[in-house]
């Protein structure tokens, strides 16, 4: 009787027993280790961000200038860091004191609003919904999870910026890293796929980078003609806040509304119309005119994602869901789509 080989070898029942526990432990441990450092690699793809958006830049002012590569970095990254200097210097105080009128006035405002609801049956049952101990300890818990950092919110810029910059000194030191790491087969695909995704990143910021300044226009110059107070303050966090697909331009409406409150609740439902019609432009007009180009990525998949990824690692998910599905959809296409 022939011997039987090794492929047709059989394990008795404990061994398999031992050999599916030790897969399943290490899905698990796998797992484990990626819930660990999803946090960190999302502080990568923000540094990448930055390296994308500082290389733009110099990209541009080498097209238009034809100065040497070194000296265009040097005055995107330099440059960049003046402005925001100056833009603070200049505004900063301005700023300063709306901020800081608006969170002195943001308790009365919410007392009168309440007051405002309490006129009404139905104000009277929201009131009690969202003071309730039960609203307060899952609205406590929210705002912890979201405001959750890896290092801090200061380590964590302070790792994101130099980040940034080490991506924007040395990109191909980092993208030939990621290539050597594959096969001698796949190494052409794989560079082709490293500047595919460089290319829609750069659509994607540079498109929203520019939604974030129209929407903080028209949001300064809607303010300014209702004369609502504390103008500036609230357009610069509707822009800011832009950047965050859905849910920013929700939370920067809030205290919009509730310095409406201040003048009237007619006041207070002009300004939360204002923030509607500025987000609906901004949705359907500006960045899809501005990102033609860029990969669709369906409005619900970026809100799933964002659900999905918050729990996770706090407002840094919510900030960078959308650039992480373009390059999770750019390594489907390249890789799974192509090839059918």
């Amino acid at each position: 009787m022939p011997a039987r080989s090794d492929n047709n070898k059989e394990y008795s029942f404990p061994v398999k027993v031992w050999i599916i526990g030790g897969i399943f432990a290490l899905i698990v441990i796998l797992l484990l280790l990626l819930k660990a450092t999803f946090s960190v690699l999302l502080l990568i793809l923000a540094g990448a961000l930055i390296a994308v958006f500082f290389r733009g830049l110099s990209g541009l002012l080498q097209r238009k200038t034809g100065w040497s590569e070194g000296i265009c970095l040097t005055i995107s990254i330099l440059g960049t860091l003046v402005i925001l200097v100056l833009l603070f210097w200049l505004l900063g105080a301005k700023v300063q004191a709306q901020v800081s009128q608006l969170t002195e006035t943001l308790p009365s405002t919410i007392d009168k609003a309440k007051e405002q609801l309490n006129q009404s049956a139905l104000g009277q049952k929201i009131v009690e919904q969202v003071t309730s101990a039960d609203s307060e300890k899952k609205a406590t818990s929210l705002v912890q999870t979201l405001f959750r950092s890896t290092f801090g919110v200061l380590g964590d810029l302070y790792v994101i910026l130099f980040i940034g910059i080490f991506f924007t000194v040395s990109p191909k030191t980092y993208k030939n890293g990621i290539v050597q790491l594959v096969p001698s087969g796949g190494k052409e695909k794989a560079t082709a796929i490293m500047e595919k995704l460089g290319e829609n990143l750069k659509k994607w910021l540079k498109g929203k980078l520019f939604a974030m300044l129209v929407v903080f226009i028209l949001t300064s110059i809607g303010l300014v003609i209702m004369g609502i107070p504390m103008w500036l303050a609230l357009a610069l966090i509707a822009g800011i806040l832009n950047f965050i697909p859905n849910f920013g331009p929700l939370i920067a409406m809030i205290p919009a509304v509730l310095v409406g409150l201040l003048e009237s609740p007619i006041t207070a439902v002009w300004v939360a119309g204002l923030y509607l019609v500025v987000q609906v432009l901004e949705s359907n007009f500006i960045t899809p005119k501005v990102q033609q180009k860029l990969i669709n990525i369906p409005p619900a998949m970026i809100i799933i994602a964002q659900l999905l990824i918050a729990p996770l690692t706090g407002a840094w998910g919510l900030v960078l869901a959308t650039p992480l599905l373009v390059i999770i959809t750019v390594l489907l296409k390249e890789l799974y789509i192509s090839k059918q």
